[in-house]
C-alpha cells in the first residue's frame, strides 16, 4: 500500500493566514531533501519580494515567516532548483496563487489561452503561451507536493493546460497561413481555420494522464472534404498537405521553441501511421487506408487512448468512429492474440530480486514499472473489447475497474495495481519536478536517491527503498502471471519493436548480442511492421514475424558480421512476394532459420543471388536437398532441357544464367553445410561451367553466322587454363581463357551476307563470346573472364591462330607461359579441332628443356611473386610461402623437367599431375602423398574463404559459426586445430620446396654466372 506521506501537517495548523487559501488547503508536505539550499534560496526570495513593490515585499516576508508558508517553500527550495527558479521569478503569480488556491488559479491561466490571444501577433503567442505554462507548472506543482490534488487532478489539469495550448497554437499557425507574412489574424475566422484540422492527443495526453514533464505525443491529420473556403484559398497554387506540413512547423516551433520565457510543451509526432516515411501532417483519407491495411496490434493498443485534442474535434471525433472496426474487433482469431501475447513475451519478465539495486532503475520502463501497469490494461482491453463496450475506457485506472467489473481480472489484483500506479506516478513526478526534465530514471547516486525519497515524505532513505521494492514487485508478479502459458520469446532481453520510438532496453539487448548499429537494425523491423516491404504486408505475416524474431536476431547474431547478415537478411525479404509461407516453415522449424542465417552472414554472393531469387528456397529448406552432386553428363542433359524454350540468343543468355546461377548458388549451400567437401564442389562447379560454355559457345556460334556466316575450312576452340583448366575452379574464380582458330585456305573469308576475312571473323566471334559471357542482364551476369594469358597478353589479338600460337610459345613465350599451359584444357572445339589443340598444347608441354634454366626461371617467378606480395596473411593460402603456389611450382617445375621423357604425366589437375609424378618415380611417395594433403588442405580453405568472406580472414577474426565450419571445411576438429595444421603443412611444402627449386636455382645461377664469364 502506499505509505503515509511524513512532514508538516498543516490543515488545523492555529498560526496559518486564514486570508491565504492555499496554505489553509495544505494536508501535508516533504521535508527539504537538500536542507543547506534553503536558506540561500530564501534570502533571494526576500531579494526577489523587494525588487516588486511594497505589497509584493510584504507578502514574501509573511509567507516566508508563517510556519506553513515556510514550510512550503522550504519543500520547494530545498527539493526542486526548477521550482525555486520559478517562484523566485514569478513572486506576482505565488502571491496570486497563495490567495487565490491552486484551483481558481489554474482557471485563470487556462481562461486566458483563447482566441483573443491565438489572434496575436506570433511574438505575444510565444510569450503568453510560456508565461501560461510556467505559472500553471508551478500552480500544479505545490497542488501535487502539498497533497492539495488527487493524482487525477494533477494528470487531467496538466493535459487540460497542453490541449488547451495546442488547441491556440494550432488555430494561430493556421491563421497565420491564411493571412500571410506580417498580416493580422482575423479573430472571427478562428473557426474556419480550426475546420478540418484533426489533432489527435495520444498515449498519456489522450488519456488525460499528462506527467509533470512529459513530452505530448500527437497525430495531426487534415481532411480535405472539411477545410474551409478562407484556408483553402490560402493554398495557393500549393496542396493541402504542403499547407497542413507548415502548419504543423509553426505549431511544433509555437510549442517547443525554447526561449527566455522557457518552453510550452515537448511534441512528438512519431506515432503517427509509418512515421519515417509520412509527412508531418497525414491525410485523413491516407491514415484510414493505413489502419485498415497495415495496422498493427501495438498501434491498436496506442490508439484505446486516442483522443481528439485540438483542432476541429468533431472532425476527431468522426475519425476516431471510423477506426472503432480495427481498434475493436468482435472476434479475434488465435494468431492476433497470439500477437497481442507476443508483444509483451518480447520484453524480458524476469522476477525482481530483493536485492537488486534501485538506483539508476526506470520506473517508467523498467522492470515493475508503469508502463507493465499500463500493458497489463491494454492487452485485455483489446482481447475483450470487441465484444464489450464497458471496456473501451482510456486512463489507465479507469480501465482497470472497468476489467474488474467485467469479471476480466480479480478486484485484489486490481487494486495492487492501481495502488503501485499512483505510487510510481508520484516518483515519476517528483523526479521530473527536481530539474524540469522528462526523466524516468531514479538518481543512480545514493545520496541524490535518498533526497527523492525525502521529497517524496520518506523520513529515510531504507524506507522509501523498501516501498519502491514491494510496488516494483508486485507489478512484476501480476506482470509475469498474464499469459503465463506463452513461451518466452525475449531471448537474452527485451526485443520490442512496436511503438514509434527505440525501446532502449532493447537496444542494449542487440548490443548485447553483436549488432553495432542497434538502433538501425531496430528502426528496419519497425519498418518491416508497418508493411514498408511486400512480403510484410498481411497480418498473418507481421504477426509470425513478431514470433520469429527473437529467434531470428538470434541465428544473425551468431554470423561473423551480425549488422550485414541483416541487412542481406532486409533485402532478402524485399524480393520475397510473401512471407506467409516462409515465416510458417521457419516457425514450424528452426533449424531452416539457421540454414538462411548462415548465408546471409557467411556467403555474400550466396545471400546476394538468394535475394534476387528467393524461390529457391524450396529447394534449399526442403528435406529432399542432400549432398549429392549430378555428374557432368547430367549437369549437360539438364541444361539441355533447360534451353529447349529459348527462342533466340537472349533467351538463351538469360536461361544459362539463372541455370549458372541456380546449380552454383546449390553447391555453395552444400559447401557450407559440411555436405559436400570443398574439393568435390570445385569440381562440381568446373561441370557447371564447362557445361554453360559447351552450350553458350555453339549458341553464339550460330547467331554470328547468321550475320557474317561460316569460313570454309575454318575452326575455332576455347581452352581453359588455370583454375578452369585444372578442374579446381572455386566460387568466385574468373575464367582464364583463350581464344584459338583454324583460318582455312589463304585469303578465305567468311560466306555470309557480311563477308569478314578469317582473322577478323575469328577475332569478332571471339568479343561476342566474351560479351556473351560477361555482359549482364536481367539475371545477373555468368563469368568474369580474364584473357590475360593468351600470347602478348591484354595487348594481343582476343582470338590466335594455332600456327602463330605455336610459333609464339616455341619461339617467344616464357617459362611461367609454360607453367600456365600445363593446365590447359580443351572445353569447347570445332569438330576434330579440338585434339589438334590438345596435341599441339602436349606437343608445347613435352618439348625438351634446359633443366638449368629452367630451375632458375621457375625460381625467379616465385621470388618476384613473393616481392610483390611482401606479407600475406596466414590464410592467404595461395601467396603465403609453402602455400598453393608452391605447390603448383612444384609440380608444373617436375612436369617441364621430365615431360619429354614421361608425355603421359600431362595433365591439368594438380592433385593428379602430383601422383602421376610419385607413379614414375620421380617424386618421392612420401613427399607426393604429403604434397597431396597438402594441396587439398588448400584448396579447402581457399574454396570456402571465397564463397564465405570473398577470400581474407583473420586469425582472430571471424564469428565462432564461420571459424567452426572453416575447420569443418578444413578437416579439422576445431580451428585450433585447423590452424595447427595449416602451419605444419606450410612449413613442409616450404621446406621442400627451397630444397628442391630454391637451392639447386642458386647453384645453378651460380655455375651458369661462371659459365658466362668464362
Amino acid at each position: 500500500m502506499t505509505p503515509k506521506v511524513t512532514g508538516t501537517v498543516t490543515g488545523s495548523d492555529a498560526d496559518a493566514m486564514p486570508s491565504y487559501p492555499l496554505l489553509s488547503a495544505i494536508r501535508a508536505l516533504p521535508p527539504a531533501g537538500d536542507a543547506e539550499r534553503v536558506p540561500v534560496a530564501l534570502e533571494r526570495w526576500r531579494e526577489a519580494g523587494a525588487r516588486c513593490g511594497p505589497e509584493t515585499e510584504e507578502f514574501a516576508r509573511e509567507l516566508a515567516a508563517d510556519p506553513t508558508g515556510a514550510a512550503l517553500l522550504a519543500a520547494i527550495f530545498g527539493n526542486s532548483p526548477f521550482l525555486t527558479e520559478g517562484l523566485l521569478s514569478d513572486i506576482e503569480a505565488v502571491r496570486a496563487l497563495t490567495q487565490q488556491g491552486p484551483d481558481r488559479t489554474f482557471a485563470e491561466i487556462l481562461g486566458g489561452i483563447n482566441d483573443d490571444l491565438a489572434a496575436q501577433p506570433t511574438a505575444s503567442v510565444t510569450a503568453a503561451l510560456r508565461r501560461a505554462k510556467r505559472r500553471a507548472a508551478i500552480a500544479i506543482a505545490i497542488a501535487d507536493i502539498a497533497d492539495i490534488w488527487s493524482l487525477e487532478q494533477v494528470t487531467e489539469s496538466l493535459s487540460a493546460l497542453a490541449e488547451t495550448a495546442l488547441d491556440t497554437a494550432a488555430a494561430h499557425a493556421v491563421g497565420l497561413g491564411c493571412a500571410g507574412p506580417g498580416n493580422p489574424i482575423d479573430r472571427d475566422r478562428l473557426a474556419d481555420a480550426r475546420a478540418g484540422l484533426v489533432i489527435l492527443g495520444m498515449g498519456k495526453l489522450g488519456a488525460r494522464e499528462l506527467n509533470y514533464s512529459s513530452d505530448i505525443d500527437l497525430i495531426v491529420l487534415y481532411d480535405e472534404e472539411r477545410i474551409a473556403p478562407p484556408v483553402r484559398a490560402a493554398f495557393g497554387r500549393g496542396t493541402a498537405a504542403q499547407f497542413y506540413i507548415r502548419v504543423v512547423r509553426n505549431l511544433v516551433r509555437l510549442m517547443e521553441e525554447r526561449t527566455p520565457d522557457g518552453y510550452v510543451f515537448r511534441t512528438d509526432l512519431r506515432l503517427r501511421p509509418d512515421p519515417a516515411s509520412t509527412p508531418a501532417a497525414v491525410s485523413v483519407l491516407a491514415a484510414e487506408s493505413y489502419y485498415e491495411t497495415v495496422g498493427q496490434n501495438w498501434e491498436r493498443a496506442a490508439m484505446i487512448k486516442a483522443r481528439a485534442v485540438a483542432g476541429d474535434r468533431a472532425a476527431g471525433h468522426a475519425f476516431l468512429r471510423h477506426l472503432r472496426p480495427f481498434l475493436w474487433r468482435k472476434h479475434l482469431d488465435f494468431a492476433a492474440i497470439n500477437d497481442i501475447h507476443s508483444i509483451k513475451r518480447q520484453i524480458n519478465a524476469r522476477g525482481r530480486n530483493a536485492a537488486d539495486s534501485l538506483l539508476d532503475l526506470d520506473v517508467k520502463l523498467g522492470q515493475g514499472g508503469i508502463r507493465e501497469i499500463e500493458f497489463f490494461a491494454q492487452t485485455q482491453q483489446l482481447i475483450w473489447g470487441g465484444r464489450d463496450p464497458s471496456l473501451r475506457v482510456a486512463g489507465t485506472c479507469a480501465a482497470l475497474h472497468a476489467l474488474a467489473a467485467a469479471e476480466r481480472v480479480d478486484p485484489a489484483t486490481v487494486d495492487a495495481l492501481e495502488t503501485a500506479y499512483r505510487f510510481l506516478r508520484r516518483v515519476e513526478h517528483r523526479l521530473q519536478m527536481v530539474e524540469d526534465q522528462q526523466t524516468h530514471r531514479l538518481p543512480a547516486d545514493p545520496e541524490t536517491f535518498a533526497r527523492i525519497g525525502r521529497f517524496l515524505g520518506f523520513a529515510t532513505s531504507g524506507a522509501f527503498e523498501a516501498e519502491l521494492h514491494h510496488q516494483l514487485d508486485t507489478v512484476g508478479s501480476h506482470y509475469a502471471a498474464l499469459f503465463d502459458e506463452a513461451p518466452s520469446l525475449s531471448g537474452p532481453g527485451n526485443l520490442v519493436f512496436t511503438g514509434a520510438e527505440d525501446d532502449p532496453e532493447t537496444i542494449r539487448t542487440l548490443q548485447s548480442m553483436g549488432f553495432r548499429n542497434a538502433s538501425g537494425v531496430s528502426a528496419v523491423i519497425r519498418g518491416w511492421h508497418h508493411g514498408r516491404l511486400r512480403a510484410i504486408r498481411s497480418v498473418r505475416a507481421r504477426e509470425l514475424l513478431t514470433e520469429l524474431m527473437p529467434a531470428l536476431l538470434a541465428a544473425l547474431a551468431r554470423e561473423n558480421d551480425p549488422d550485414l547478415a541483416f541487412a542481406r537478411f532486409d533485402n532478402f525479404l524485399a524480393n520475397l512476394p510473401s512471407g506467409v509461407q516462409l515465416f510458417s516453415q521457419f516457425y514450424a522449424n528452426p533449424q531452416q532459420l539457421d540454414r538462411v542465417a548462415e548465408i546471409m552472414g557467411s556467403a555474400p554472393a550466396l545471400a546476394e543471388y538468394l535475394g534476387r531469387h528467393p524461390q529457391l528456397l524450396d529447394i534449399l529448406l526442403s528435406d529432399s536437398f542432400a549432398g549429392t552432386l549430378p555428374d557432368a553428363a547430367a549437369l549437360r542433359e539438364d541444361l539441355g532441357k533447360t534451353l529447349l524454350d529459348a527462342e533466340d540468343l537472349q533467351d538463351v543468355l538469360d536461361l544459362i544464367r539463372r541455370w549458372t546461377g541456380d546449380r552454383k548458388f546449390l553447391v555453395g549451400t552444400q559447401m557450407l553445410r559440411g555436405t559436400v567437401p570443398v574439393t568435390d564442389a570445385a569440381r562440381h562447379l568446373t561441370d557447371i561451367a564447362d557445361a554453360a560454355i559447351g552450350v553458350l559457345v555453339p549458341a553464339v556460334e550460330r547467331q554470328f553466322a547468321a550475320l557474317h556466316g561460316t569460313v570454309a575450312g575454318g575452326a575455332f576452340a576455347v581452352v581453359a587454363l588455370g583454375k578452369l583448366g585444372a578442374h579446381e575452379l572455386t566460387f568466385t574464380s574468373d575464367l582464364d581463357l583463350v581464344f584459338l582458330y583454324e583460318p582455312g585456305p589463304d585469303d578465305a573469308v567468311s560466306d555470309g551476307r557480311k563477308q569478314l576475312p578469317a582473322v577478323l571473323y575469328y577475332g569478332r566471334l571471339g568479343q561476342r563470346l566474351i560479351s556473351a559471357l560477361t555482359a549482364p542482364t536481367a539475371e545477373g551476369e555468368l563469368f568474369r573472364v580474364d584473357m590475360r594469358l593468351r600470347p602478348t597478353g591484354n595487348k594481343g589479338p582476343v582470338a590466335v591462330s594455332l600456327d602463330g600460337f605455336l610459333r609464339y610459345q616455341h619461339g617467344e613465350a616464357w617459362t611461367w607461359e609454360h607453367m600456365a599451359l600445363s593446365r590447359a584444357r580443351v572445353i569447347a572445339a570445332s569438330p576434330g579441332f579440338g585434339a589438334r589443340v590438345e596435341q599441339a598444347i602436349l606437343g608445347v608441354l613435352t618439348a625438351p628443356r634446359d633443366p638449368a634454366k629452367l630451375l632458375v626461371d621457375v625460381a625467379d617467378m616465385r621470388k618476384r611473386i613473393a616481392r610483390d606480395r611482401r606479407r600475406p596473411k596466414p590464410f592467404d593460402v595461395k601467396n603465403r610461402r609453402g602455400g598453393l603456389l608452391d605447390i603448383e611450382f612444384i609440380a608444373q617445375y617436375l612436369l617441364l623437367r621430365h615431360a619429354h621423357q614421361h608425355p603421359d604425366l600431362v595433365t591439368s589437375n594438380t592433385v593428379a599431375l602430383l601422383e602421376r609424378l610419385a607413379g614414375r618415380g620421380l617424386l618421392p611417395a612420401e613427399r607426393a602423398a604429403a604434397l597431396v594433403d597438402a594441396t587439398r588442405l588448400w584448396q579447402s580453405v581457399q574454396g570456402f574463404l571465397r564463397l564465405a568472406t570473398g577470400g581474407e580472414l583473420e586469425p582472430e577474426g571471424g564469428s565462432d559459426v564461420l571459424r567452426q565450419a572453416l575447420a569443418r571445411a578444413g578437416g579439422a576438429v576445431d580451428f585450433a586445430r585447423l590452424q595447427h595444421t595449416i602451419n605444419a603443412a606450410a612449413h613442409a611444402v616450404s621446406a621442400f620446396y627451397r630444397e628442391l627449386i630454391d637451392e639447386p636455382a642458386n647453384l645453378a645461377r651460380k655455375q651458369m654466372k661462371e659459365e658466362s664469364v668464362s
